[in-house]
């Protein structure tokens, strides 16, 4: 039996029109790795949210938009990007219902920054301008599924165990990252400029966040879907 994988999801609007709206990366990765994934939809009703917790085995936070920064007790800097509230509030509230439940979560990208500030931690709004020798971090009009610069990886953590090696290349598209870390969380692999790339739970079983963007490269990189593979075998438990 294939567990199910549960996708948030985005809102967007195209004429009159407003849809909840997923990249078919998520989608297929999770597939590829054997899970089947179900795609939530950004809903205000707690008691339809709840449902879809009582179904999925696993649960994945996807990219998009940045956080509030007045959840990590912030006002918004000049440089922040697009922020869509209604998606913070029920990513928060799933991230939540999962995390006091033990179910397997992995996030990526803003799903790493979600799962820190949903834990207490704190991001830096803009990489660029509160960074001092930070990197390029968000290149204009690379592909997707390119890979951009190197990381390092701590030994003693479930992503070594993963990816058996210290050091990986990975792509990059992002323009925030993790500045205090939230609790239960150890940071497992920085960019070669100090930046948070990763981290996992201390206390829970599975509860881990990369700051790239795996699902992209699954296609043209065998070597990430292993972090797929092993996020859904925790599932499948």
């Amino acid at each position: 039996m294939r567990p199910i994988i549960g996708l948030t999801t985005f809102t967007e609007s195209k004429g009159t029109s407003r849809y909840n709206c997923l990249n078919c990366n998520y989608v297929n990765a999770i597939v590829e790795a054997g899970g089947t994934p179900v795609m939530i939809p950004l809903v205000e009703n707690k008691d339809t949210l709840l449902q879809y917790m009582n179904i999925i085995d696993g649960i994945l936070f996807t990219g998009g938009e940045d956080v509030l920064p007045l959840y990590y007790g912030e006002n918004p800097i000049k440089d922040i990007g697009a922020i869509e509230q209604e998606r913070d509030d029920y990513e928060i509230f799933l991230f939540k219902e999962a995390y006091d439940a033990n179910l397997p979560i992995m996030g990526i990208c803003r799903g790493i920054q979600l799962i820190n500030v949903a834990l207490g931690g704190s991001l830096y709004q803009d990489i660029n301008s509160q960074i001092t020798g930070s990197l390029g971090h968000s290149p204009k009009g690379s592909p997707m599924n390119q890979v951009h610069h190197m990381i390092r990886i701590e030994k003693n953590s479930k992503l070594y165990d993963i990816f058996e090696n210290e050091t990986i290349a990975v792509n990059s598209f992002h323009h925030q990252s993790i500045k205090d870390l939230g609790k239960d969380l150890k940071v497992t692999a920085y960019s070669y400029d100090g930046i948070i790339e990763a981290v996992e739970s201390i206390e829970k079983d599975f509860v881990l966040g990369v700051q790239w963007h795996p699902e992209a490269l699954v296609p043209k990189h065998e070597l990430f879907k292993k972090l797929f593979e092993e996020f859904v075998k925790r599932c499948s438990k």
